[in-house]
């Protein structure tokens, strides 16, 4: 099954958290922190959204920050994924 978002949308799926520490001290399960960094896996077709022109300035492949708590959680044929109004990405991890 494939996610299509509409509109403003954008479906992303969360990057593994780093299991090690830059100096190489391994991580609990309970010490990882929640990822931040996601990867966008689709994206909608942007248009008038709200009475307002919205052309979508990222694309499939890109690593995006996106706010805390923003989004839909939805599980698809097992695996978890997000979707969130482009508005609520706050940057393009290059």
């Amino acid at each position: 099954m494939k996610l299509k978002p509409l509109a403003d949308r954008v479906v992303i799926k969360m990057v593994e958290a780093e299991e090690k520490t830059k100096s190489g001290i391994i991580l609990t399960g309970s010490a990882k922190e929640k990822p931040e960094v996601a990867q966008v896996i689709e994206v909608g077709p942007g248009g008038m959204v709200d009475g307002k022109e919205v052309v979508m300035t990222v694309k499939p492949g890109d690593k995006v920050i996106t706010s805390k708590y923003s989004g839909t959680e939805v599980k698809i044929d097992g695996e978890a994924y997000t979707i969130v109004r482009q508005s609520d990405i706050l940057a393009i991890v290059e």
